[in-house]
């Protein structure tokens, strides 16, 4: 067997069923092809000459040994699938007419309905529906029934702490209180060292007796005599009112009692300068320590004046003066 040629038993085709376009090629004309023309048919005049000879498209054979099948004429339809009933779409198993074997009816499967074997489907289980839908119907019962039960208690208890209970801390302030005023700052009033005010009569300062609370220990001494005397010129009073005039002293384990003056000759009363700390009589040391007198004072500059006056007992050393607001005790 040479290559064109398969043999006697090659397969041919009938005239006028091959390559209907093989006149369009070299290879084709060389073979007798013709373009189709009046008399009727076209293509490959005779039988093939080889089993590579281009078919027609459309052409299924059977393979090579196999029975001839027949083959529809050039022109006859094909039976087309048809759509399955009810669904309007081919079968997803549907095959092409040309997948098919030759001469081979094409068919559409059958649609089995859901649900198994002959007769009628089931339905959808019902049933169970029924018995979700009663499960749910019970939970939503339940927890109604709880919120119920449960739920009244808080309301019971707000209801009487509307009765007559106690408020709640957010209803405790009513809108229309105001609240507090803060309380002012205490104004700080002046305080000075007794060695600071202006000396007359003989009166010194002196550091000997220790004890003094004043800066450095010093105090004003000389106070013994008739004439004697010391002056607090007091600025930055706030306003005008009574104030308390306290004076720090020493005494020698007795009392003593001087003269107090304020702004000139307006008021004059006596300071009670009393052995208070209890100190043994000479003990200038021990002695130290402080009284008081009330006041009426002038809101801005002031003059306080502590003197030796006739009939008073001056035996004292000064140690510091200072105000505070109202008649206070401390």
């Amino acid at each position: 067997m040479t290559p064109g040629n398969n043999g006697e038993n090659t397969p041919s085709a009938p005239q006028g069923d091959d390559d209907p376009f093989g006149y369009l090629y070299e290879d084709g004309q060389a073979a007798g092809a013709t373009p189709p023309g009046g008399g009727g048919g076209y293509g490959y005049p005779g039988p093939r000459s080889s089993y590579h000879h281009v078919r027609a498209v459309g052409d299924r054979r059977p393979a090579y040994g196999q029975g001839q099948a027949a083959q529809p004429t050039y022109g006859q339809q094909v039976p087309q699938p048809q759509p399955q009933q009810g669904y309007g779409r081919p079968n997803p198993h549907y095959t092409a007419p040309e997948a098919q074997p030759a001469g081979a009816p094409v068919t559409s499967p059958q649609y089995t309905p859901a649900g198994g074997g002959g007769g009628r489907g089931r339905g959808p289980n019902t049933k169970g529906l029924l018995i979700a839908a009663i499960a749910v119907v019970a939970v939503v019962a339940i927890g109604i029934g709880a919120a119920m039960l449960f739920g009244g208690k808080d309301e019971d208890k707000g209801g009487d702490a509307q009765a007559g209970g106690k408020p709640s801390q957010a209803t405790s302030v009513e809108p229309s209180e105001k609240p507090a005023k803060k309380p002012k700052e205490k104004t700080e009033l002046p305080k000075t060292d007794a060695k600071a005010l202006k000396l007359e009569g003989g009166t010194t300062t002196a550091s000997d007796v220790p004890g003094a609370k004043a800066d450095g220990g010093m105090y004003v001494a000389g106070f013994d005599k008739v004439g004697a005397q010391v002056t607090w010129t007091v600025n930055g009073i706030p306003k005008d009112g009574a104030y308390t005039l306290f004076v720090g002293y020493g005494v020698p384990g007795k009392a003593a009692e001087t003269t107090l003056t304020v702004n000139g000759s307006q008021s004059e009363r006596k300071v009670n300068m009393d052995n208070f700390a209890r100190a043994a009589e000479g003990a200038w040391d021990k002695g130290w320590t402080k009284t008081y007198v009330y006041v009426e004072l002038s809101k801005g500059t002031n003059t306080l004046t502590v003197s030796c006056e006739q009939g008073d007992q001056c035996n004292a050393n000064l140690d510091q003066f200072w105000l505070k607001a109202g008649h206070v005790t401390s």
